[in-house]
């Protein structure tokens, strides 16, 4: 029995390669923390400074005590007696374990959706418009590239100054719930994203990959935000498209004399108005209505297609649909007739089986089932034909083809004399010898989409005119355009819809009221992540008054808050009504920290430390709050200096204080005994902050420098800068430093990330939450950034007074 217990008990090995430790290969060395590692193993773990590593166990930096490296440390002689003892030890596979993540805190939008719309932001001053609307929502407003302050956008990086834009509004941020918070540019953006559905999500990025691979399609440099109006724009270039204009005129190509018709420009015209429309095929897209004004011209005088003009008529197309049919789900020919008559006074060309969906999407039936048939590439070929013959014609192509048949049903009833007209037409304006043309443009408006032509096919039969057919052989567009199985139609998308508000969020409020009730103020700040509870105005700001001078400081712990003051006392505040239960009064000179720690035996207590250099030790153990201190001691003092000025204590039985005098000092916790001073900063240590074993100090100096608490002894400067430290602050690997110039700085595992300006003047507070950063100084503003997505600005809100640490 002992003898299978002998054989079923896991033999120690090493943390990093997991193999059971022996005198030879294997050999467990001790560190200073307690734990051990293989030497091997040692050897390899990465350097944060000279000497130094972080115990694979507990992470705590740990130096060796020679040059020697781990061979310099003791070994571990009772775990090497244990593996002796067992002549048979198990090993186990090399395989790591598996570490359990923290989850962070939630956002209102994750990093991976960060990511895959930052780079299409065009920063707000980027973009100057030329004249506003009231109402924008069904018509392309113009704009223009100016030159923007910031070149970190990356969206602005391929768009020419003074170039001419289109915008056309895709969201509107909501205002239905009041925020204590300022959004800053970029954050109002992704929450007008993240507020849109899906689908509308979904065709935002359809037609921006669309714009950026085909070169007939109008470029779409991106999004951008309306401060005034609060609304997203999509932002499109925009030419000079006067030239497809003038081949278009009232009285079209032909002009009023048919004997000067200029059919070389109609077939040049025609080839190119095809292949723009077939671009938007490759993409899988499909526009579903098309006028004059969907085709832009660029520079080169190629026609190309505005998607912002084809989401402007698809919305006018959705607003006369709903306008005529209000309120009726059914309806028949006198209704019908209405329908079909304000859609022609738009100058739309939409084909009859989009028009029947169109109606179906608004929940209407009509007399004219027959003619539902499924929306497609063919749809697209109706509309490309309606705009051919209005070059083609004018302007009086509407009045000739559609005035006695303003019903469709009409039309329906009578199709072959329909054609029949528009066959007459063509004979005049294009003459025999375009009688193949004359016919596939006749076939292009076929009731059935399954009898029209290919739209590669017509661009075949218009360039027929131009090339000889031996250099078909240099097409490979047929099999693309044919093979295309799935397709999205833009008019009948969710861009298109005006059934409800525009960039209206889907989520709605957690709550319809919050009132003034603390457990349940208490209860959200549980559910929800702080900035999305103010955001969303689930959070109430109470303002709590006592003391009577600039407070310095806050602490946290036992269920209370603790503010110092520079009127020389400790207001304690409940977190459970917030009412003021207690003062601290016994500091003669400005309290300049406060901290709350906790000892071995899990008491709490309140440490402070005023400008005269006195810390006092205040007992939390008991909810009467004594008036008297349970410990004062004082530093050295020295008129030249100016006391203390920050506090730190790492749950190691020692507090540290940051003096005027220049020094860091160590101090006994249990009986106030002076451990130690570390010397190195030229100046006051402003600020301190403790994370894996390692003690942060900054300085006016502008120095941030590290300490081991392990021998108190200098690890490494980080920062030599020119401006004065007022605040730092470190968590998990990441340490972020302020100065009193607004500026912030980034360091993860000890290595400068980034550097930005945030705050007009000094930055005195700084705190990390999670992935959240928040920072509050002279401009009485609290920034809350994004340290996961880039360290980027959320936002702000404005406070009534200064923020200090």
């Amino acid at each position: 029995m002992e003898s299978n217990e002998t054989e079923e008990m896991e033999l120690p090995e090493c943390p990093v390669c997991l193999q059971t430790y022996c005198g030879e290969s294997t050999v467990p060395r001790v560190l200073a923390c307690g734990h051990s590692a293989c030497e091997s193993c040692l050897l390899q773990l990465p350097k944060p400074f000279p000497n130094t590593i972080h115990c694979p166990s507990c992470t705590v930096l740990v130096k060796y005590p020679h040059s020697q490296g781990p061979s310099a440390l003791p070994r571990n002689i009772d775990l090497l007696r244990l593996v002796s003892f067992h002549q048979k030890p198990k090993t186990k596979p090399n395989s790591k374990p598996k570490h359990q993540t923290l989850q962070v805190l939630p956002h209102s939008w994750s990093d991976e959706f960060y990511a895959n719309w930052k780079d299409r932001v065009i920063p707000n001053d980027a973009v100057l418009i030329e004249e506003r609307l009231e109402d924008d929502r069904c018509t392309v407003i113009q704009g223009k590239i100016t030159t923007p302050s910031s070149s970190s956008f990356p969206a602005i990086s391929c768009i020419k100054k003074n170039q001419s834009v289109s915008l056309l509004q895709v969201g509107t941020s909501s205002s239905a719930t009041e925020s204590a918070l300022s959004f800053s540019y970029v954050a109002r953006i992704m929450r007008v994203l993240s507020g849109m559905c899906e689908k509308e999500r979904d065709e935002l990025g359809l037609i921006l990959r669309a714009s950026s691979r085909q070169i007939r399609l109008c470029k779409v440099f991106g999004l951008w935000f309306d401060l005034k109006s609060g609304s997203l724009y999509l932002v499109c270039e925009k030419h000079n498209r006067s030239m497809l204009r003038n081949c278009a005129p009232s009285s079209g190509i032909v002009g009023e004399d048919c004997s000067k018709v200029d059919t070389s420009s109609f077939v040049i015209i025609g080839a190119e108005l095809c292949e723009a429309v077939i671009s938007l095929h490759l993409e899988q897209l499909v526009a579903g209505c098309l006028t004059i004004q969907s085709f832009d011209c660029d520079n080169f005088g190629h026609p190309i297609i505005d998607p912002n003009e084809i989401l402007v008529t698809g919305r006018k197309l959705h607003h006369c649909v709903a306008e005529a049919v209000c309120g009726k789900g059914r309806i028949g020919s006198p209704q019908f007739e209405v329908v079909c008559t304000k859609i022609l006074k738009t100058h739309a060309y939409i084909s009859p089986e989009l028009l029947f969906e169109l109606l179906q999407t608004k929940g209407i039936t009509t007399e004219c089932d027959s003619l539902r048939y499924p929306v497609g590439y063919s749809s697209d070929v109706w509309s490309v034909a309606c705009v051919l013959l209005e070059m083609l014609i004018g302007k009086s192509f509407d009045e000739e083809t559609f005035s006695d048949c303003q019903n469709l049903l009409e039309m329906v009833s009578d199709h072959s004399g329909w054609t029949e007209k528009i066959t007459s037409l063509l004979v005049t304006s294009l003459g025999t010898e375009f009688a193949t043309l004359q016919t596939i443009l006749c076939k292009c408006l076929d009731l059935n989409p399954e009898n029209r032509p290919l739209l590669i096919d017509v661009w075949k039969c218009f360039r027929g005119f131009l090339v000889k057919t031996q250099f078909d052989i240099m097409i490979s567009l047929e099999k693309e355009v044919v093979d295309g199985n799935r397709s999205d139609c833009l008019v009948l998308g969710e861009l298109c819809q005006l059934s409800k508000k525009i960039g209206e969020a889907t989520t709605t409020r957690r709550g319809d009221d919050v009132g003034t009730d603390v457990d349940q103020v208490c209860k959200i700040t549980v559910e929800m992540d702080l900035v999305e509870a103010i955001s969303v105005g689930d959070i109430r700001c109470i303002d709590l008054k006592g003391h009577l001078d600039c407070i310095t400081g806050f602490a946290v712990g036992g269920g209370y808050l603790f503010s110092s003051s520079f009127d020389k006392t400790i207001c304690v505040w409940s977190l459970k009504d917030f009412a003021q239960v207690h003062r601290f009064r016994g500091h003669e000179h400005k309290i300049m920290a406060t901290i709350v720690v906790h000892d071995e035996e899990q008491k709490s207590f309140c440490i402070s430390g005023d400008s005269g250099c006195g810390i006092f030790i205040w007992d939390l153990n008991d909810n009467t709050f004594n008036q008297e201190p349970l410990k004062k001691w004082y530093e050295e003092k020295d008129w030249r200096y100016s006391g203390i000025h920050a506090l730190a204590a790492p749950g190691n039985g020692y507090v540290y204080t940051g003096s005027g005098d220049k020094s860091i000092k160590a101090w006994s916790l249990k009986d106030g005994m002076f451990l130690c001073s570390m010397v190195g900063h030229k100046s006051v240590v402003s600020s301190l902050a403790v994370s894996d074993g390692v003690l942060y100090s900054g300085s006016w100096d502008g120095s941030i420098r590290l300490w081991s608490l392990v021998d108190h002894s200098l690890l490494t400067v980080l920062e030599e800068g020119s401006f004065p430290v007022s605040s730092v602050n470190v968590d998990n690997h990441m340490l972020v430093a302020a100065d009193q110039h607004g500026c912030l700085k980034l360091w993860k595992n000890d290595v400068l990330k980034k550097s930005v300006q945030t705050h007009d003047g000094s930055i005195f507070a700084v705190s990390m939450e999670g992935k959240w950063l928040f920072t509050g100084g002279w401009d009485r503003t609290v920034h809350v950034q994004s340290l996961a997505s880039g360290f980027w600005k959320i936002s702000s809100l404005t406070c009534s007074s200064l923020l200090r640490d």
